[in-house]
């Protein structure tokens, strides 16, 4: 198992990390150019994000949501500002291909807690912040058990019982539950919003 997690892990990150890109490549140049050509902007969503050991680094994402304001000029709530083809690439997770990109630097690895805001991180309890203690990944065990259908308290237990079990046999669980997923739709969306309600530490 020490092996796995000192080697063979990222050594299989790297792998499929690359053989995914270059399958991918032809689908997401698509995707890329029809995102650009409805918004005419960078089709591309980047966002800091905590990693290993809450070390800041640049998520990237396709973008999902137009930039509509109020007559205020503040933006609009996301239920309001995803676009038909944001709710298709989201469903789909074609809109998480992109972040092969940041395992292959190193940032992210497959398999691992989701990364979130950086404004999240004062709220942790001493429990919760254990998951910073792996890199991240682009689907991990709170995924396969709920996804954005579970509060967060429940997602994070999930990333820290992760962080103390994952082996080999955890991670392709993992791995072919989170394609089964992706077919069915499960979880996908938190009740009637198109994403998660803010963490603020008392949910």
């Amino acid at each position: 198992m020490e092996m796995y997690k000192r080697y063979f892990k990222r050594f299989m990150d790297v792998v499929l990390s690359v053989g995914g890109l270059v399958v991918f490549l032809p689908l997401l140049s698509l995707i890329v150019i029809y995102i650009y050509l409805k918004t005419r902007k960078n089709p591309f969503f980047l966002q800091k994000r905590p990693g290993l050991n809450g070390r800041i680094f640049t998520l990237i994402k396709l973008r999902t949501m137009d930039d509509k304001y109020d007559l205020a000029g503040n933006l609009l709530p996301d239920i309001d500002r995803i676009s038909r083809w944001g709710k298709f690439l989201r469903e789909t997770s074609l809109d998480e291909i992109p972040q092969l990109i940041n395992v292959l630097r190193g940032e992210m690895s497959l398999i691992g807690p989701r990364p979130l805001l950086p404004e999240y991180l004062p709220f942790y309890s001493d429990f919760h912040q254990r998951r910073h203690e792996i890199r991240p990944g682009i689907t991990g065990w709170a995924q396969i058990h709920g996804r954005n259908a579970i509060s967060w308290q429940q997602k994070f237990d999930l990333d820290v019982w992760y962080i103390d079990h994952y082996r080999l046999s955890v991670d392709a669980k993992i791995f072919f539950q989170t394609i089964k997923k992706i077919f069915v739709k499960e979880g996908v969306n938190y009740s009637r919003s198109t994403t998660m309600p803010w963490f603020d530490g008392t949910n």
